[in-house]
């Protein structure tokens, strides 16, 4: 499969690089990058695979989505982004929270994620209720992650492992901490700390807690504990598909190496494919079986 991005102009992609520059500028004087990160992840993580509503469309600018209380204190990074995103009006506000999260884990040490532009703002924020609930266990994160947004359960410990940057507010969450003693710095510390078991003055959250008690996820967290590397990795995938949801289209693509030569069928070509070969597409097309 192949994914097929929106084409962009010469000139959007020059303003996507300078307002990254800006943001790295931001991220750096106000020591923001996780507000930056808690914006981009609750923008897109409302995305929901089977009505195809909510994710990384630019309307937590909206007051009513800002008022849900899963997203208590993020009014202050729509704040501080907003001078930046008036200096770029051609940018959708949508491409710009996604870039704002890239950004804070770039900045702050971590891997390079990928950043396709191209993103439309929709103008409806999505129901309140589709962000996870800190105070559940493995069963929730999927409801959330698997079967609402589409990822998997890698993308599930992975994403986690983001917490490795910031802290809870009471005020906000109902809990107060950071999860590791450097919160600015984006490392695999996340991990090592939960192995190590409850410390004062550090959190652990009861979805964190999940995460060694699962037996699917607890050897990625032994895994992502003793290799940097492999957590780097993976998060960086987990976080592009994060960013990504509802945006991308993918297409099948049939390989013809003799001739050097990339088809992307359409669905009436896939069709026919299959049934010349008896059988039909029942996941992606199952309005035809």
């Amino acid at each position: 499969m192949v994914k097929n991005y929106p084409v962009v102009s010469e000139d959007y992609k020059k303003a996507v690089d300078k307002a990254k520059r800006k943001l790295r500028g931001l991220i750096a004087e106000k020591n923001c990058a996780p507000l930056m990160l808690r914006i981009a992840w609750h923008s897109a993580g409302t995305f929901d695979v089977s009505t195809k509503t909510g994710g990384p469309f630019g309307t937590m600018k909206h007051p009513a989505e800002l008022a849900h209380g899963a997203n208590n204190g993020l009014d202050i990074a729509v704040r501080l982004l907003e001078p930046i995103k008036e200096q770029f009006p051609g940018i959708s506000y949508a491409d710009f929270y996604q870039l704002a999260g890239v950004v804070a884990v770039e900045i702050t040490g971590g891997p390079d994620v990928p950043f396709h532009p191209g993103r439309q703002d929709k103008p409806e924020p999505p129901p309140e209720g589709r962000l996870p609930d800190a105070t559940k266990g493995s069963d929730h994160l999927r409801d959330v992650f698997v079967k609402q947004m589409g990822l998997s359960d890698k993308d599930i410990v992975a994403l986690s492992g983001g917490h490795t940057l910031g802290r809870c507010h009471k005020e906000r969450s109902g809990f107060e901490g950071a999860w590791t003693t450097n919160p600015l710095i984006f490392d695999n510390t996340y991990f090592k700390e939960l192995l190590s078991g409850e410390k004062e003055g550090l959190l652990q959250l009861p979805t964190d807690k999940a995460l060694l008690s699962d037996p699917a996820f607890r050897p990625l967290v032994d895994k992502y504990a003793a290799d940097e590397d492999a957590f780097f990795a993976d998060y960086a995938e987990a976080h592009l598909k994060l960013s990504e949801l509802g945006y991308v289209v993918l297409h099948f693509f049939l390989l013809f190496p003799k001739f050097n030569l990339i088809v992307i069928p359409t669905q009436m070509d896939l069709v026919l494919i299959a049934l010349s070969f008896g059988f039909c597409f029942v996941f992606f097309f199952p309005q035809i079986c």
